[in-house]
């Protein structure tokens, strides 16, 4: 669980019920997974807990995904079985240490943001830095982060992850679920391919 990311310049934002959010979304995961120097099919570290409500973001999402890419070759980490969380997460970076350096790695998890902003997604080439809303000090993670913005935050952290509305973690796991599913499925042609008319 993390604070908001200030926004860089190659950063998108799609909120929940944006129609067009799952078009956008995989469009735009698509087209950054396109311009990373790492050949090998991404890894996904979903991030979060599933003992918190607003915290389940991650494990609900690594779940689906699991679902979603059981015939594909993409490793996911962090499900509603087995999460990655503030006691394992580095633990878990170690384990696939020699993997990061060779696949793009995709981190996911909530963060707390301002009201106007929860039911936003926002994607961005950057790291994640998880625990940041609960002022802990973790190992930043990812080439590209999906942060969902589960309720608005700055103070009683805890006790707002508590009171999340659990209807709104799920449309979001889905969303960027699908949306990572869907960027994988179509990668983007090369300017240079060929193509009929």
């Amino acid at each position: 669980m993390s604070f908001l990311p200030t926004r860089q310049k190659d950063a998108f934002r799609v909120h929940v019920d944006d129609p067009t959010a799952l078009y956008t979304l995989s469009s735009n995961l698509r087209e950054q997974l396109s311009t990373s120097l790492k050949s090998l099919p991404p890894l996904i570290i979903c991030i979060g807990t599933d003992r918190s409500t607003g915290d389940s973001l991650g494990p609900l999402t690594g779940w689906r995904l699991t679902s979603l890419l059981r015939k594909h070759t993409v490793e996911v980490f962090g499900t509603v079985d087995k999460p990655v969380h503030a006691q394992n997460l580095a633990n878990v970076l170690s384990e696939i240490d020699a993997k990061i350096k060779k696949h793009t790695v995709i981190a996911v998890d909530a963060c707390l943001g301002s009201s106007s902003n929860i039911g936003s997604v926002l994607i961005e080439p950057a790291p994640l830095n998880p625990g940041s809303a609960l002022k802990k000090v973790l190992p930043s993670i990812g080439d590209i982060s999906i942060s969902g913005v589960v309720n608005a935050g700055g103070f009683f952290e805890l006790q707002v992850l508590q009171n999340t509305r659990l209807s709104l973690v799920l449309k979001m796991s889905q969303l960027i679920a699908d949306g990572i599913y869907f960027s994988l499925l179509n990668p983007i042609r090369s300017n240079n391919s060929s193509s009929c008319s």
